[in-house]
């Protein structure tokens, strides 16, 4: 989206002052454990951009309370599994041999939009060390949601959104749909019949950059808006516009439980 589209569809400049006045109305809270997922251009035209959205979400949180947001990189994968778009196939060792080790200093995130990219960068935030479904946290359980991020089944039982579910975190889905979510991920984890798969990345290992294979599941997005659609419908979710966005605010534990029975349900075909 242009800027000059989102001029024209904001009635007034958003400031870092009117975003936390709208976060407090959505419910958003000081002390709670909160993973956000989040587009910039739909919340309207921001005055001071990224950082300005960033900050106003540490006013509301404070350093009693924990910011997660995810910083992926699904482009440190294997290009054999590439489709968007794909590359030659005498490319693939080639990819394999030089891509550069993941660093989770200093690897930008990928298609994780502004605002996640310059939460990662602010200066107290931390990350995960996965070469592929990183997260970046700051606050007060920053350290243990990241700490001990399993390189297989990375979206798993020993992953950040596993802590935060311990933490009885909350979702923050900031201007976008249920399609982002990556919490759902987790109910996959938990469902009986997921397809294992095997994934690759390049990483440090014992001093050495090399293209690590480790296994996961195959995961898919496609049904989160269905799952989370389903999920509103019970009364689950406070809905309040942030800037022009229309945002959404709930339990993470409770639409983690809620997506496990879904899938437990569909995979036997109930």
């Amino acid at each position: 989206m242009s800027e000059n589209t989102v001029v024209g569809k904001t009635p007034a400049p958003i400031t870092r002052q009117s975003i936390i006045q709208d976060l407090l109305r959505l419910g958003v809270r000081p002390g709670m454990t909160i993973i956000v997922h989040s587009s910039l251009s739909a919340l309207g035209w921001v005055c001071g951009g990224a950082p300005t959205v960033v900050s106003a979400l540490m006013d509301v949180i404070t350093e009693d309370g924990t910011i997660v947001m995810p910083t992926q990189t699904g482009n440190y994968s294997d290009p054999a599994n590439w489709s968007r778009p794909p590359v030659p196939q005498p490319w693939w060792e080639i990819i394999y041999e030089a891509m550069p080790a993941f660093d989770p200093l200093t690897t930008p995130s990928f298609k994780m939009g502004v605002i996640a990219e310059n939460f990662r960068t602010t200066p107290g935030v931390v990350r995960s060390n996965h070469p592929q479904v990183s997260f970046a946290a700051w606050g007060k359980h920053a350290q243990q949601i990241i700490a001990d991020h399993s390189l297989t089944y990375g979206l798993g039982e020993q992953s950040p959104l596993a802590r935060i579910y311990d933490l009885a975190g909350w979702v923050l889905l900031l201007g976008v749909g249920y399609d982002n979510d990556t919490s759902f991920h987790l109910a996959e984890y938990r469902s009986p019949g997921a397809k294992e798969v095997v994934l690759g990345a390049p990483i440090i290992e014992d001093g050495k950059r090399i293209w690590k294979r480790f296994a996961d599941i195959d995961i898919d997005s496609e049904l989160f808006p269905q799952i989370g659609a389903l999920f509103e419908e019970r009364g689950h979710v406070t809905i309040n516009r942030v800037g022009i966005a229309e945002c959404r605010l709930f339990s993470q534990p409770a639409s983690v439980d809620f997506a496990v029975d879904w899938y437990v349900r569909a995979r036997r075909g109930l």
